[in-house]
């Protein structure tokens, strides 16, 4: 307990109270975020009665036509907003330095200018409005409403705004902003706060969609306070091996629509386009069956995407086996491998087993089990499974193959990309025409079942 009149420490990123200062908060694990509160129990205020902005009424007599998205004119990103921008979001939109996010916003703000007839306002705190009009120049992304201001000032920016009156607001990024009504250096977690509680109370207020840039810390994760990701209504994160062109727009929060679409693009020399059919970026055409490599169907959002396992197993030095893993749930693939040694007979204890995905995609789903265990099995007797075989079903500790969802949905987009066998938990559903189906229990069952597919 904190005496009256002592103070307290509040957690600047979950908002957890503790008695006394330490390094490392205990609810959030969070390094440097204990902040001094003084008295933490301040005397309780009777609040009086106000005046409603609005009257309330019935649900039914609200107009729904004043929170209709409007498309941003670039698919792949309608996909993960849910159609468009509704009046009054604000979406954060975090990714790691050079993976394309400016590139992407300026096609949007391009394409809102061209649809017309509101004009679009990018804000940039990072470069010079020279740099960002060159790559402007050279994407093509340059129109009479689009206007461009390099601040790093809100007060700047909402000057800005009262002067363009924008019907979308960019601002890159929101942790190059600062008020100057708050202390603190640009990026702290005070700034970020007060900037973003700025910026969606700006656009709450006037219906204005505003897009914010966020930076992201070594994890992965979005920098600065927890609470930023909860005063936006939005979240998305931009991935992308910076050594491919595939880049992917994830949806991490969204109250405007489902929270696990992703969008796919290409990046290119001549800007960013969006790649309506990806499926096929993700698998590898052999000319023949290669050991170690399994193909299983992954759903993300609404949309069945096919992707290409890779396993390799090889001798270790002496009590010095590697794991290594790219694309792929770590945890969940070492569980996959115990339960390969245990129940398929795989002795892996000393050899090195290195699991990646194609095409620089992330699979975290269980869906993706099997293909990992059969890619392994594959690698360690040197097999090559079939090149027309997809495999979908969740591995358990027991070695059971447990049941999916969609697996309906996932075999037709198999079909279509002309896969004729596949391997799938017991009681799959419904299954489209086209493909032979081989149910399989247990994990064993299923090293079994790939022996009977013709690999020509």
């Amino acid at each position: 307990m904190v005496k009256k009149g002592s103070s307290s420490y509040r957690c600047a990123e979950c908002g957890i109270e503790v008695a006394k200062w330490v390094g490392r908060c205990p609810e959030c694990q969070a390094w440097g975020t204990i902040e001094e509160r003084g008295d933490s129990r301040p005397p309780i205020a009777r609040v009086a009665a106000g005046a409603p902005s609005a009257p309330a009424r019935p649900i039914a007599q609200v107009d729904i036509e004043a929170a209709r998205a409007r498309p941003t004119g670039v698919d792949e990103l309608d996909r993960v907003l849910g159609g468009g921008l509704v009046p009054g979001v604000v979406v954060l939109l975090a990714g790691e330095p050079g993976v394309g996010k400016s590139t992407l916003l300026l096609e949007v703000a391009y394409q809102w200018a061209m649809a017309g007839p509101a004009t679009a306002l990018y804000v940039t705190g990072e470069e010079s409005a020279g740099q960002v009009r060159l790559r402007a120049e050279r994407t093509g992304n340059v129109h009479d409403r689009m206007y461009l201001a390099a601040e790093s000032d809100l007060s700047a920016v909402l000057g800005h705004v009262d002067d363009v009156k924008p019907g979308l607001l960019i601002v890159d990024s929101v942790q190059t902003m600062s008020s100057p009504q708050v202390d603190g250096a640009p990026g702290g977690v005070t700034q970020v706060r007060a900037v973003t509680a700025g910026l969606v109370a700006l656009a709450k207020e006037r219906g204005l969609p505003v897009v914010l840039v966020g930076h992201v810390t070594k994890e992965g994760s979005v920098a600065g306070p927890r609470v930023l990701e909860h005063l936006v209504d939005v979240v998305l994160h931009f991935e992308g091996d910076r050594h491919s062109t595939l880049r992917l727009v994830r949806g991490v929060k969204n109250r405007f629509g489902a929270a696990d679409e992703i969008g796919c693009f290409e990046l290119r020399d001549d800007g960013i386009a969006g790649v309506p059919d990806p499926s096929g970026l993700f698998l590898n055409r052999h000319a023949e069956a290669v050991p170690g490599t399994a193909v299983t169907v992954t759903v993300e959002g609404k949309r069945p995407l096919l992707c290409e396992v890779q396993a390799l197993v090889g001798k270790s030095h002496p009590n010095q086996a590697r794991r290594a893993v790219s694309g792929l749930d770590s945890a969940r693939v070492s569980m996959v491998l115990a339960v390969l040694e245990k129940r398929g007979g795989a002795q892996l204890g000393d050899k090195d087993v290195y699991t990646a995905t194609v095409g620089g995609m992330k699979v975290t789903e269980p869906a993706v089990d099997l293909a990992v265990a059969l890619a392994v099995a594959s690698a360690f007797t040197d097999d090559a499974l079939s090149p027309r075989l997809v495999a979908i079903g969740e591995v358990g500790l027991a070695g059971e193959v447990r049941r999916v969802t969609s697996v309906g949905r996932r075999l037709a987009e198999a079909v279509r990309l002309g896969f004729t066998h596949a391997l799938v938990p017991p009681d799959p559903g419904p299954l489209p025409d086209g493909i032979q189906a081989l149910e399989v229990g247990d994990l064993a069952s299923a090293v079994h079942a790939v022996k009977y597919v013709p690999v020509k």
